[in-house]
């Protein structure tokens, strides 16, 4: 899957994300006109993660969540029974959003471990860049995620990992890359990513692009992992 940024700005915009949910959790949303119930659900979203980023999830009541997404408690009960359904079709989101980019590389990618490597840096990063707040919210709330939610959540982040260990691990069969722990090395890359979205406004700041972030943390790694 080699999505251009425009690309993933489409086929992941909240929209997009929100209408991929309602086909996953149709049988828990009662409201049957698809343009009604992916308008409303993403609006639902995009107030949990504002509200959320300001006073936690947790702190967050759905009486406020309804207030700022201008519906009513009924029309909220339409879409989720309560919080942790809610939180769950968040952490669904971003997990299977992660997986589908991240899990099918364009052929030609795949069949080089470095360019494999090059591709995962760059495509992570346009993707978080293009769900930032979705990212956010998971990295932030994770430590209070009740426990079925904090398990999805430790899944998903050891799945991406695999991911990028798996083009670490070709790499030093092929003899272009001299790594002695791949787990741990891909487990190291993951903090370079993360930053990305988590410090979004400092890099903004800076005036450095998600395309700049990219190649810096493409050469990072590609000198550290180089044969010497």
């Amino acid at each position: 899957m080699d999505l251009t940024p425009r690309q993933l700005q489409q086929d992941y915009s909240t929209e997009a994300i929100c209408e991929r949910l309602l086909q996953r959790h149709r049988k828990a949303v009662s409201v049957q006109k698809p343009h009604l119930a992916v308008a409303n659900l993403s609006r639902i979203i995009q107030s949990t993660l504002k509200l959320s980023n300001r006073q936690g999830f947790h702190a967050m009541s759905l009486r406020e969540l309804a207030g700022a997404a201008g519906l009513s408690m009924g029309g909220m009960y339409s879409y989720f029974d309560n919080k942790q359904t809610l939180l769950l079709m968040i952490l669904d989101a971003v997990s299977s959003s992660a997986n589908e980019v991240l899990g099918t590389p364009p052929p030609e990618m795949a069949a080089d471990p470095a360019l494999h490597l090059d591709w995962l840096i760059a495509t992570h990063i346009q993707l978080t860049e293009v769900m930032q707040p979705w990212f956010v919210f998971v990295f932030m709330e994770a430590k209070a995620f009740p426990e079925p939610a904090k398990r999805i959540a430790i899944e998903s982040e050891a799945a991406t990992e695999a991911i990028f260990a798996d083009a670490l691990r070709r790499g030093v069969a092929s003899g272009g890359f001299a790594i002695d722990d791949v787990p741990l090395t891909a487990a190291i890359i993951k903090p370079l990513l993360q930053d990305w979205y988590v410090k979004r406004a400092k890099y903004r700041k800076a005036g450095i692009s998600a395309g700049q972030y990219a190649e810096r943390v493409t050469s990072f790694v590609r000198a550290a992992i180089a044969p010497r």
